[in-house]
């Protein structure tokens, strides 16, 4: 098979090789990049554990082609926190109880991240929507919800 040049910035840093246009985002974090926050779920897009950002958007890395990302800039769970500190968000996680065993938590930091900027100060309504496409067998989304409403309130208040 033909490889193509695939050439991003993720979490800041500009990155460039050789794959299989075949090759998925979420594989070629993993494993060429080995940024193993992303995680993979489901390999069908239904439990949002690889959600990353793409140029600012979330999308689903189980099902975007690494090509696809060529030239976009890409951010990870592993981008998130900042100077050793954890982002509002994480911090809310921690404090709130949002996660148990934390194999989804990357993917809902990211989506409920991606929500964030598009609406500051979100319903739980709102919440529960934007995160109905990432799965959670552990909590039972309330303290997720709880999480993304205590961050939301943190970062208004540093803005």
């Amino acid at each position: 098979m033909a490889m193509m040049r695939v050439t991003m910035t993720v979490n800041g840093k500009e990155v460039s090789e050789e794959v299989e246009p075949r090759l998925l985002l979420v594989e070629f974090l993993r494993e060429r990049l080995r940024l193993t926050g992303t995680h993979v779920g489901c390999d069908t897009s239904q439990c949002g554990a690889c959600t990353v950002h793409v140029d600012g958007e979330a999308v689903k890395a189980c099902t975007y082609l690494a090509v696809q990302a060529s030239g976009a800039t890409v951010t990870t769970i592993e981008a998130v926190a900042r100077d050793g500190r954890l982002h509002p968000l994480q911090q809310a996680f921690h404090t709130e109880h949002g996660l148990q065993c934390g194999f989804c938590t990357p993917g809902m930091v990211m989506s409920a991240l991606d929500l964030l900027r598009r609406n500051p100060d979100p319903t739980e309504a709102e919440i529960r929507h934007h995160l109905a496409g990432n799965l959670c067998r552990c909590t039972g989304y309330h303290n997720i919800v709880r999480a993304v409403q205590v961050a939301a309130r943190e970062m208004g208040a540093r803005t």
